[in-house]
Formats: structure tokens, C-alpha cells, sequence
């Protein structure tokens, strides 16, 4: 079983969770733990077998203890996989990446669908054998219509993770607030720097030294969600825009396949505009 849990920071709450789970038989098998000065929050991610007797009465117990410590917590069986949907435009490569990943069992998930606003011939090598894939074209005067659809499509599969793999189309505030902290998109930049359109040519133009990728959570602010993972790649004077393109998708494929999983093991935990993560 996986424990998260975030309440304002006192002392004991350490020692009361890890007693708690001994009294009722449970083996911690790994625990980390973060105090977060600046908002007087304390974060907490505990491993642990539960007893004999099931994780039902551990949950009931844990629940009045939640309720002391004003906690906000969380406790899965990590055997359950996660329900997560796939939404890409045109660029497939962090869609191909995430479906080589899974089928390889490097994210334990199951996909409920792939959808694009393009049609499934506009990826000829991506590997779509035995996944559900919905084409849901837009235009501007079609968008609410189109995602009403969308929106009917997430409830109706029950899916629990949505990841925009490179996904062109801005969300509407209506249906981001509906998401809120289960939408994960990948931005081709290291933001703060170059949001919007285009990031790489911005890059260029500016001549900088170094290139990035970042996943963040979706919010009605665009490209100002709170941020998951970020990586860099040195890049030269030498370097064309094509170029900083090119070596983006390798920079984006992994940033993106690094926030999926971590969200996936329960290691993402939000903090206001920023997060807690947990990493392995």
C-alpha cells in the first residue's frame, strides 16, 4: 500500500503515523517525508505491507488520525493500475514513447483510449494495435462542442490521469478546472522561459546555451501549472532551429515519461503553484 498524506507542520505527526501503522501490523518498507518551512506544510509518502486483517480497518483508524492532523491523504493499492488517457496532435513522439514504455510494463497503467484531434493515419509509426483511439477534430467554432465530447469520453471510461503528449490545442478554464490535478502536459521549453508557440525558434533568437522540456500540471493559466520535472541539453551557436527541435524530442519523450510514472507510484504531491516529488 501507498500512504500520502500533507497537513499543516507539528510535531509528532512522524512518530503518530508510524505507530499507528505498527499498532495495526503494518511493514514500513520505505518513507519519505518533507517539511516545507516557507508554507508550514509537511508532506509524507509511506511504503508499507498492511496485516493480515486487511487495509479496511487500517483506513477507518487512519481516517480519525487524518482528521486531528486537518490531513489531506491518500491510500492506494499500487497492484490497482491507474486509468490514464492520451491526447496528442500531430507530433507523435511522446505518444509513441509513452505506449513503448507501457507495453515494456515501465508504466504501470492502463490506457483507455488515445485521442487526437487528427485521424489515426497521421501516425504510421506509432504502435495504436489494441489501444482505442478517437479522433476529435476542432476548429475554432467547434471547440465546445468538441470538448464536451472529450469530457463525456474521460467520465464515461473512468479514467483517472489524463496526459497531453504533446497535445496542441489550449484547454478551455472550464474544462482545466474540471482536471485539476490529473491533467499532466508537456511544455517544449524550460519554463518559466518561452511559453507559448514556437519555444525552440524563441530559444534560437535569443541565443541561449542551453534547451529544455517541462511537465507541469494544467491549469487555466497557460504553460503556468505547477511543475513536475524539467531537464536541460547543451546546445552550440552552431545549432538551427530544426536542430533545437530535433534534440528537444528526446529532452521532452523523457521529462514526460518521468512525470507519468512518478505520478503513476503516488510521488507527486501538490503544494500550492508547486509540488512535492518524491523521487526514486
Amino acid at each position: 500500500m501507498i500512504l500520502t498524506l500533507s497537513c499543516p507542520d507539528r510535531i509528532g505527526i512522524v512518530a503518530r503515523v508510524s505507530t499507528l501503522l505498527f499498532d495495526r501490523g503494518a511493514n514500513i518498507l520505505d518513507a519519505q517525508q518533507y517539511d516545507d518551512q516557507e508554507t508550514g506544510r509537511f508532506f509524507m509518502r509511506v511504503v508499507f505491507d498492511p496485516a493480515e486483517d486487511g487495509v479496511e480497518p487500517l483506513r477507518e483508524a487512519f481516517a480519525t488520525l487524518a482528521e486531528t492532523f486537518q490531513m489531506d491523504w491518500t491510500l492506494r493499492d499500487p497492484a490497482k493500475r491507474r486509468k490514464v488517457m492520451i491526447l496528442a496532435s500531430q507530433q507523435d513522439h511522446c505518444l509513441a514513447d509513452l505506449i513503448w514504455r507501457w507495453r515494456q510494463g515501465e508504466l504501470a497503467m492502463d490506457i483507455t483510449a488515445v485521442v487526437s484531434n487528427h485521424p489515426a493515419d497521421a501516425y504510421p509509426h506509432t504502435d495504436l494495435k489494441g489501444v482505442a483511439f478517437h479522433h476529435l477534430p476542432i476548429t475554432p467554432d467547434t471547440k465546445p462542442q468538441q470538448e464536451a465530447a472529450l469530457l463525456r469520453l474521460i467520465e464515461s471510461t473512468e479514467t483517472e490521469l489524463v496526459v497531453l503528449a504533446r497535445y496542441m490545442q489550449i484547454l478551455s478554464s472550464d474544462l482545466t478546472a474540471k482536471l485539476e490535478g490529473r491533467c499532466i502536459n508537456i511544455h517544449h521549453s524550460f519554463l518559466p522561459g518561452f511559453k507559448g508557440a514556437r519555444p525552440y525558434h524563441q530559444a534560437h533568437a535569443r541565443g541561449v546555451k542551453t534547451i529544455g522540456a517541462t511537465a507541469h500540471f494544467v491549469t487555466a493559466d497557460l504553460d503556468e501549472g505547477p511543475i513536475i520535472e524539467q531537464d536541460v541539453e547543451r546546445i552550440s551557436h552552431r545549432d538551427q532551429p530544426k536542430d533545437l527541435v530535433r534534440k528537444g524530442r528526446d529532452i521532452e519523450r523523457r521529462v514526460l515519461a518521468r512525470a507519468v510514472r512518478w505520478t503513476l507510484e503516488d510521488r507527486v504531491l501538490l503544494n500550492g503553484r508547486k509540488t512535492v516529488v518524491f523521487t526514486d
